[in-house]
């Protein structure tokens, strides 16, 4: 049974859409099992600030592709200590050694085989959290500027399998989220890549599969 109906969409992204705090307080008090996933990209410490700073043992989903910078490491260890975060590891089923010793580095974009890497490395282990957390509100840092199908998303919307998901920073321009971090005493971290993106503006598919 949803906390809320889609007919209740349009009044909610109406009424909170733009304010970031108090949509998060909104979806946290449906009293329903949430999670906030994140790739520790830019800027990924406002939305674990937000969350938790309400719910502090919100756990936190991260779906390490085993890819990742040294300095996204860090700052995912820096992050966690600072905000004291639940924080839950979903690794693909075989490492990095495994995989690129089998079936060689990462493919390119154009390689048939890119799909099944990207399965593989991200939506395999997001899928896996979703069975082992069983959440209901699922909270994500994506914004509207990210791409054009991310353009198209409203703050709060529905899932088909019933999952409510909620993007507070929606709007948010990378200003605001520069400003919020300074504000707020949050660490930053510029050296990130997606491989299974590649390049700006590409969805990675974590919100088309959903």
């Amino acid at each position: 049974m949803n906390a809320i109906s889609t007919d209740n969409l349009a009044q909610i992204n109406a009424q909170h859409g733009r304010d970031a705090t108090a949509l998060v307080k909104w979806a946290l008090g449906l009293g329903q099992k949430s999670i906030v996933t994140t790739n520790f990209r830019p800027f990924e410490a406002v939305i674990l600030h937000l969350v938790t700073r309400v719910q502090p043992d919100v756990p936190v989903i991260w779906m390490d592709n085993g890819y990742n910078t040294d300095a996204t490491y860090r700052y995912a260890d820096e992050v966690t200590r600072q905000l004291g975060l639940n924080l839950r590891i979903y690794l693909p089923l075989r490492s990095r050694a495994h995989r690129e010793a089998v079936d060689g580095p990462v493919p390119a974009l154009d390689d048939p085989r890119h799909a099944a890497f990207t399965e593989e490395v991200k939506l395999e282990p997001f899928a896996r959290a979703l069975r082992e957390t069983a959440p209901r509100v699922w909270f994500t840092a994506l914004r509207a500027t990210d791409s054009a199908v991310r353009a198209q998303m409203d703050p709060v919307s529905i899932n088909p399998d019933g999952l409510i998901k909620v993007a507070p920073l929606l709007h948010w321009s990378s200003k605001d989220l520069y400003q919020y971090c300074e504000i707020h005493g949050l660490p930053n971290n510029f050296d990130y890549v997606d491989p299974t993106k590649g390049e700006d503006q590409r969805e990675c598919g974590l919100h088309l599969a959903h």
